[in-house]
């Protein structure tokens, strides 16, 4: 038997699994594998299987899985049931002033059925230096496994970093992943996230500001058909004054599907003149679909600007009465209304995560293309 099934798992009842399908996993059904991973970009800043160094970017507690995935990336870590260990690790480290003009690309396949895999990437951008890293994670749909990835950013002062994750993940993979940033002073980390793969998949991601005039950009596009569910956590936190944050997340759930949105902006009492800004929305586009938005605001000083907004609700009816006013199909109409809920996220997107590409898989998720990895529709029992 695995020895995963040991393991103590949170439940839903806990504030942090709150809404989310915890219940459902059975880890003794799983043991310890990798993903096939593959690296493109310049070799000169990339390293496969070096020493995890980066282990300050956060200060919020780890959970089970995050202790796992330390347990088995760390050198002389746990061992699978062959013996091996499985690290997996990319670490992408610039120097002083250094700019990597292409983007470096990353991908994870998972082949094989029954497996928890632990991806693991490490972004550390010295001083004044540049990176974009765009990351996908991809699966056929036969596979049933447990994928939890790591990324964690560190860019150093005035540098900085665009990182992208791509959940292309088929219809019975689960993911529980993490992105961990910390930014120095004047620094600049901009992270995006896609996802419209997977069975369950949970994404908590954390930026901490720690050096004055830094900022950072979140931004998701999410969605989910079939009885697919996404969950995202976010935390915004502001431990420096005149720091800058503003996360934008946007989803969409039709047929039976659910997604989950909890955010926090913290402004630490030391965080004066900082700005920070929330905004999640979310299209329900079926009568069976259901979203959940929860933003939090945790302020400890006066002299800030804070905001955050979010709706869930279907697609407007003047909106789609308008287009079918002037001949145009109901289902051309839902789907020119969804392209345009979705369009400033994609136009906030690096051309390193190809644009075009994504509007071509939103749409065929929009029209129930089950030929799609990323389509769900009735892939679960």
């Amino acid at each position: 038997m695995s020895v995963l099934a040991d393991l103590v798992l949170p439940t839903a009842e806990q504030e942090l699994w709150r809404y989310s399908r915890i219940g459902e996993l059975d880890l003794g059904a799983y043991s310890v594998g990798a993903s096939t991973t593959t690296v493109l970009g310049d070799e000169s800043v990339v390293s496969r299987d070096a020493q995890l160094m980066l282990s300050d970017v956060t200060v919020e507690p780890a959970d089970v899985f995050e202790q796992l995935h330390a347990q088995h990336t760390a050198p002389g870590g746990q061992p699978d049931t062959v013996g091996t260990t499985h690290r997996g690790v990319v670490r992408i480290g610039t120097t002083r002033g250094q700019v990597i003009a292409d983007p470096i690309l990353i991908t994870h396949h998972v082949h094989d059925t029954g497996i928890m895999c632990f991806p693991s990437l490490e972004i550390d951008a010295a001083e004044n230096s540049e990176v974009t890293v765009v990351e996908r994670f991809q699966s056929d749909d036969q596979c049933r496994s447990l994928v939890v990835p790591m990324v964690k950013i560190r860019a150093a002062q005035s540098a900085r970093v665009t990182y992208v994750a791509i959940n292309e993940l088929g219809a019975n993979t689960w993911l529980i992943g993490y992105q961990r940033a910390l930014g120095g002073r004047d620094s600049t980390i901009s992270t995006s996230t896609i996802a419209l793969g997977g069975d369950y998949a949970r994404i908590r991601a954390g930026v901490r500001l720690i050096g004055q005039g830094a900022s950072a950009k979140q931004v998701a596009l999410y969605f989910a058909d079939g009885t697919q569910m996404h969950d995202f956590r976010t935390l915004q936190d502001h431990a420096a004054p005149r720091t800058h944050s503003d996360l934008l997340f946007k989803g969409a759930v039709k047929d039976h599907a659910k997604s989950v949105y909890t955010g926090l902006i913290k402004i630490r009492d030391n965080a004066d003149k900082s700005e920070a800004f929330q905004t999640n929305r979310n299209l329900t586009l079926s009568s069976g679909s259901w979203a959940e938005s929860v933003p939090n605001l945790e302020i400890e000083t006066n002299d800030v600007k804070c905001s955050h907004a979010s709706t869930v609700g279907p697609i407007d009816d003047e909106q789609r009465f308008y287009l079918e006013s002037r001949g145009i199909r109901p289902e051309i109409a839902e789907r020119l209304v969804v392209f345009g809920f979705f369009a400033d996220v994609i136009n906030r997107l690096p051309a390193a995560a190809q644009p075009d590409a994504l509007r071509d898989k939103v749409g065929r998720k929009l029209l129930g293309d089950t030929t799609s990895a990323t389509s769900n529709a009735g892939a679960r029992a």
